[in-house]
């Protein structure tokens, strides 16, 4: 014997899909939290993975796992949102809580203006890339123009390590601002140009004969450039010395190291040399 079932397709519709009777507000609460779990565990995996490749991570850990928090509440709460619009009995409920929100985020927003904009600015940072950890970057500071590694990228300041070893934290609403130079982008190498006045008298030949052997015998010394005359005094001649430096940070040593140098080679070589210009 066999039981004949029936299937209301009418009586489905309006007992369980219907919003307004506990069947369907049931139904659609699954939906919605099924859908809202799917997508923040999405963002969660694509963080982790984004993680498990060190030379991947543009920016501070902790900002991205901050950043990915923040989206997946971020979907919790628009699925809260429109589940409450869509339940006729949590409606009202679901607008007075997104004025609620409005009137926060404003109240929010005045009082940390400042705040808001480093955070803002950090994100398009992470977004945008003009930078990563471990890159070169030459900006303007208080002190002048500065040239650090970028140690950090979090939410609210970049932090740069200068060559003498000091911190430059920048905000980054100032970061994001200004005309900063990636210098790993591009090549490191920095040019080097140290002029030498020697007598009028001297060879000149053998004064710029010297004065490239030494260039080239540097270990600093990435290249030779030239040695023209760039300047005639009164007394004195003007030889500029233009090699390329392994990076900017080795061109004050080279000079140095030069000076030092052509100082005791001219002396051995009888060329009386004059204060640099």
């Amino acid at each position: 014997m066999m039981l004949g079932v029936t299937f209301d397709f009418d009586t489905f519709r309006h007992e369980v899909l219907n919003p307004g009777t506990p069947y369907g507000a049931l139904l659609y609460a699954v939906v919605i939290g099924f859908v809202a779990w799917l997508v923040g565990r999405t963002v969660a995996l694509g963080c982790s993975r984004v993680l498990e490749r060190p030379t991947h991570v543009p920016a501070d850990r902790t900002a991205i796992r901050f950043l990915s928090q923040l989206a997946r509440l971020g979907v919790y709460i628009f699925a809260f949102v429109t589940y409450a619009h869509l339940i006729p009995a949590l409606q009202k409920l679901g607008t007075a809580w997104l004025a609620s929100v409005g009137v926060v985020s404003v109240v929010i927003g005045l009082a940390a203006q400042n705040t808001l904009g480093n955070l803002i600015a950090g994100i398009s940072l992470l977004l945008y890339r003009p930078f990563n950890l471990g890159d070169r970057v030459q900006v303007s500071a208080p002190s002048g123009l500065e040239t650090g590694v970028v140690e950090s990228l979090n939410l609210g300041y970049t932090v740069l390590r200068t060559a003498d070893n000091r911190r430059i934290v920048i905000p980054n609403s100032a970061m994001a601002s200004q005309t900063s130079i990636n210098l790993t982008l591009t090549d490191e190498r920095s040019q080097c140009a140290l002029p030498i006045r020697i007598h009028h008298e001297a060879d000149l030949d053998q004064a710029r004969k010297i004065l490239i052997e030494i260039a080239k015998q540097h270990p600093k010394t990435v290249e030779f450039i030239s040695c023209p005359m760039t300047a005639i005094g009164k007394s004195s001649v003007t030889l500029t010395l233009q090699v390329w430096c392994v990076n900017s940070v080795a061109v004050g040593d080279l000079k140095n190291d030069l000076l030092e140098s052509i100082k005791r080679r001219f002396d051995q070589e009888g060329i009386k040399m004059f204060r640099s210009v």
